[in-house]
C-alpha cells in the first residue's frame, strides 16, 4: 500500500537471520570433581578457604597466598555460566523467528494509512533506526565510516485507490540525480508529485539531521515533524515484534540469573560483565550493554567507574545489561545479593547495612509494581512515572529518584514514547512496549533498579516479556 524510493539492491531480509552458538564447554569428572557444596551453599568450579567467624549469619571468605584467582578460574566461572544457560534448553527462542520481506511490506503499508490519516503527502527518512524499520537500511550499512553528506532518502508516498479510498502497494521507484544536481529540488520536481494541488506536505522522521530538513523546506516542501499517528506506526508492535522482544528480553534475564549461581568472591565487575555477555553470544543474542556495579558503584545509576571493585557477602549487585536478537533489544536490570550469602532467616538479627539494602530494595520493587498497574490503555505516560514516583517519596527517598520511570522499547532499546512525568500529552495505546525501572541511589552507599519490558493491553494488566519479575534479593 506504499510507494517506497529506495536506491538499494539489498535484500530486505538478508541481515536479520541469526544462529545459535553451539555448545563450547565439556562436564568432565575432573569439573564435577570441583564442586564444593558447604553448608548448603553451591559454588561452582572453585575452592574456598572458609572461615565462620560468628555463629551469626554473616560469613566472611578469605584466602591464603595460594588462593588467588586465577585465569583457569575465570575461563571455568565462564564455563559454567554458560552451561547453565544452554541446559536450560532456551525456551525463551522457540517463538520468536526473523522478520520477512512481508514484514517489511505491511510496516510501510500501515505508514502509509496513517499519512492519509493525517493528511500528510510524504513520509521522508535518511538511513538509520526508522529507515531500519521499514526498508533494512541501517546508517552503517548504507555508510559504515560515517553519516553521508549527499542525501540518500527513503520517500514512502501512499497511492489512494480511487474506488476504496485505501493505500496499496506500487513498485518501488527510485528517483536519480546527477552530483551537481540539488537533491531536493529533483525531488520536489519528480513525478511522484503529480496530482498533488497543493504545497506537498512532507512528515520528517525524528532522526533527520537538520540541514536536510532545511534544504528540503527550501525546494518549496512544507515540512513538519513526527506525530500522531505516524508515530504510533513504530511504537505498536505486531504479534512477532512481541515475539522476539519477548525471546530476548526472557533470555537475557536467564542468562543473569544462571550466571549468578556461579558467582564467588574477590571476582570484579568487569570480569563478571565479561562472562555475562558471552553467555548472551552462546545463546544466540549479541549483548550491546552491559553495566556491573557494586554497592557504591551503583550509587551513580549508569556506572562511570573503573569496574575494578571486587565482590563481597553482602555486595549488592546491579546489573542492567541488553542485547539484541533478529534487529530488536532488550534492557533489563536487576539488583541482587550473591549466592554465597545464605539468606537470613525470618525475624533474624541483620547487620544494619544489609537491613537498609533490604528495605530500599522492597521499596523500589513496589514502586515498580505501581508503576505497572499505570500501563493501561489511555493514560498517560506521565502517570506511570508519577506512580513509581509517589512511593518512593512517600518512603523518604524521593530526591533519590533521579531518572525517567521508563521508556519505549523495539529495534532501539530507548525509543519513543518516554515515561516521564512532564509527559503528560502522551496516552498510551495497546501494543506499545515499555521498560519499567525505578531506582533508589543512595550516594557512596549502594543503589537499586529493578527493570522489566511489558506490553500494553487495553485496560487489562500489562504482559510482561521478561519470563517474571524478580522475587528478591536472592533470587532476581
Amino acid at each position: 500500500m506504499s510507494k517506497s524510493l529506495l536506491n538499494t539492491h539489498r535484500d530486505l531480509g538478508a541481515s536479520m537471520h541469526g544462529s545459535r552458538h553451539p555448545r563450547n564447554s565439556r562436564f568432565t569428572p575432573r569439573t564435577l570433581g570441583q564442586l564444593v557444596v558447604t553448608v548448603g551453599l553451591l559454588a561452582a568450579g572453585y575452592r574456598y578457604l572458609w572461615r565462620q567467624y560468628s555463629h551469626s549469619l554473616d560469613r566472611s571468605f578469605a584466602y591464603s597466598d595460594s588462593d588467588v584467582i586465577t585465569n583457569e578460574n575465570r575461563q571455568e566461572f565462564q564455563q559454567y555460566a554458560i552451561r547453565n544457560l544452554l541446559d536450560t534448553g532456551l525456551p525463551f527462542l522457540e517463538n520468536a523467528s526473523p522478520i520477512t520481506v512481508q514484514d517489511f511490506q505491511e510496516r510501510r503499508d500501515r505508514l502509509a494509512e496513517a499519512l492519509v490519516a493525517e493528511d500528510t503527502d510524504d513520509f521522508v527518512v535518511e538511513p538509520g533506526y526508522t529507515f531500519k524499520y521499514y526498508g533494512n537500511v541501517s546508517q552503517p550499512e548504507w555508510e559504515a565510516r560515517e553519516p553521508e553528506e549527499r542525501p540518500f532518502l527513503m520517500v514512502v508516498h501512499p497511492v489512494l485507490d480511487r474506488t476504496t479510498g485505501m493505500p496499496f502497494t506500487e513498485e518501488l521507484q527510485i528517483v536519480p540525480r546527477e552530483e551537481h544536481w540539488d537533491p531536493y529540488s529533483t525531488h520536489q520536481q519528480s513525478d511522484v508529485f503529480l496530482g498533488v494541488n497543493r504545497v506537498p506536505c512532507l512528515m520528517v522522521d525524528e532522526e533527520m539531521r537538520d540541514f536536510i530538513q532545511r534544504g528540503l523546506s527550501s525546494a518549496g516542501f512544507y515540512v513538519i515533524g513526527l506525530r500522531g499517528r505516524v508515530g504510533e506506526a513504530r511504537q505498536i508492535k505486531t504479534a512477532r515484534e512481541v515475539g522476539i522482544l519477548r525471546a530476548v528480553n526472557t533470555g537475557t534475564m536467564e542468562a543473569v540469573r544462571q550466571m549468578r549461581k556461579c558467582l564467588y568472591p574477590g571476582l570484579t565487575e568487569n570480569e563478571i560483565a565479561t562472562v555475562l555477555d558471552n553467555a548472551l553470544r552462546a545463546a544466540g543474542m549479541e549483548p550491546f550493554l552491559d553495566i556491573v556495579l557494586f554497592d557504591e558503584d551503583a550509587s551513580n545509576p549508569h556506572g562511570g567507574t573503573d569496574g575494578e571493585k571486587v565482590l563481597e557477602p553482602e555486595t549488592f549487585v546491579l546489573i542492567d545489561v541488553g542485547g539484541h536478537l533478529y534487529g530488536y533489544s532488550s534492557d533489563i536490570c536487576r539488583t541482587f545479593l550473591p549466592p554465597f550469602l545464605e539468606k537470613p532467616l525470618k525475624d533474624a538479627s541483620l547487620s544494619p547495612n544489609l537491613e537498609e539494602k533490604l528495605k530500599v530494595w522492597d521499596i523500589v520493587f513496589e514502586a515498580q509494581t505501581q508503576s505497572i498497574h499505570r500501563m493501561k490503555e489511555n493514560l498517560t505516560a506521565a502517570s506511570v512515572d508519577i506512580a513509581a514516583r509517589n512511593v518512593i517519596t512517600e518512603a523518604g527517598y524521593g530526591e533519590t529518584f533521579t531518572h525517567r520511570v521508563g521508556h519505549g522499547i523495539g529495534i532501539k532499546a530507548h525509543e519513543s514514547p518516554y515515561l516521564s512525568k512532564g509527559n503528560t500529552n502522551t496516552l498510551l495505546k495497546t501494543g506499545m512496549t515499555f521498560t519499567s525501572e525505578p531506582g533508589i541511589y543512595l550516594v557512596n552507599k549502594f543503589g537499586v533498579r529493578h527493570e522489566d519490558i511489558l506490553l500494553v493491553q487495553g485496560n487489562e494488566e500489562p504482559q510482561l516479556l521478561t519470563g517474571r519479575r524478580a522475587l528478591g534479593p536472592w533470587d532476581p
